[in-house]
């Protein structure tokens, strides 16, 4: 079996690091990768002690997007024929990105290099996007004869940059520079390269801090209401978050906190 090439490992307590690991191939992802990030995404979502995902490629590249050097055949082409074979691949590499929503832990994506095709869909399904220097996205499959109209990114790239952006790029399959996708909405900041994983656990830190449970819900709630039919509809969804995120205690323990430092300001005032 060919090497998955993803790994996850975990840089500190409580922050998981998902990291494609082919870099000689700019992290394109295989059958065997898909498989094998499924894989691990189940871990990290089963690991109550990991509060946050960073999600990131090893070497110059983010992820490439699909490897070409595996469109030839589609695994079970003989056995299931050419057209289910296909359909069962791309639901495969489809799910990532709903795997990835529904994780309880937010996932930071830190694009290093190259983020096309699958990769910009992988950096699209994260909550938050931070960019080295070097990133570039692009919707890569309308180069090659197929439609950008893959893994999501359809869905997800008008709801950050807009319609008519998104358009463009996805016609066009033009690559977008890091500071670009800063501009535009892409990314949330961009850094130099070196300071890319130091940003990205930086953040990681600041989310760890919080209630696991109202990150989760947050998380949660924010992608139900990006799909919301109305303000009243998100409302009505807020409302009973809220009270079922009280039942936690922890909104308890903070004023009693709260309280508590003021009453030993007021003595030593």
């Amino acid at each position: 079996m060919p090497e998955a090439g993803v790994r996850l490992e975990q840089p500190e307590p409580g922050i998981a690091l998902l990291r494609l690991s082919r870099p000689e191939n700019l992290n394109a992802l295989t059958d065997a990768t898909v498989a094998e990030f499924g894989a691990l995404l189940d871990r990290v979502n089963a690991d109550p002690a990991l509060r946050v995902l960073i999600l990131t490629g090893e070497g110059k590249g983010f992820c490439a997007g699909f490897d070409l050097a595996e469109a030839g055949d589609a695994p079970g082409s003989a056995e299931l024929g050419e057209t289910t074979a296909w359909m069962l691949r791309q639901e495969a590499f489809a799910s990532l990105v709903t795997r990835l929503r529904a994780l309880r832990q937010p996932v930071i994506a830190a694009v290093n290099g190259p983020a096309n095709g699958a990769g910009l869909g992988l950096a699209l399904a994260s909550e938050i996007r931070i960019a080295g220097r070097s990133a570039k996205f692009n919707a890569a499959f309308v180069r090659v004869g197929m439609s950008s109209c893959d893994i999501g990114v359809s869905w997800l790239l008008p709801r950050c940059i807009g319609l008519s952006r998104a358009f463009e790029i996805m016609l066009t399959g033009r690559m977008v520079d890091a500071l670009e996708a800063e501009r535009i909405g892409i990314v949330s900041e961009t850094v130099d390269d070196a300071a890319l994983l130091p940003r990205a656990l930086e953040i990681a830190r600041a989310i760890r801090a919080n209630s696991a449970f109202g990150v989760w819900m947050t998380k949660r709630g924010t992608w139900a209401n990006a799909e919301a039919g109305s303000l009243q509809a998100a409302i009505e969804l807020e409302n009973r978050t809220q009270i079922l995120t009280r039942t936690t205690g922890e909104l308890a323990r903070a004023a009693q906190d709260l309280l508590a430092r003021r009453k030993r300001r007021g003595k030593a005032g």
